[in-house]
């Protein structure tokens, strides 16, 4: 896949799974020496997802990393937001993997 820019950094989108309902998640690596940089989603068991959507980490440390991601193709625009603690939580379709 073809690295985007996050910042100063070009990143990787490395798909996987969770573990107790595999849904989708998004690792970014650095696109120059594959070391993880962050997580790109958020594991929200309990909140009805369809198939083919994910919840985003748009707060903290990956604020922004959303804009990112749709400018790089990867997911589409937001359909709704969910609370989750203290932050919303953007829901979003995954539009390539």
């Amino acid at each position: 896949m073809t690295p985007f820019k996050f910042g100063q950094y070009q990143l990787v989108p490395q798909f996987g799974q969770y573990r107790n309902n595999n849904r989708i998640s998004i690792t970014l690596l650095d696109a120059e020496d594959g070391i993880p940089f962050a997580v790109a989603t958020v594991n929200l068991p309990d909140e009805p997802l369809e198939e083919n959507e994910i919840a985003i980490k748009n707060h903290s440390e990956n604020e922004g990393i959303l804009w990112a991601l749709q400018e790089a193709g990867i997911v589409g625009q937001v359909k709704r937001e969910v609370q989750s603690g203290f932050v919303r939580i953007p829901i979003v379709e995954l539009l390539e993997q």
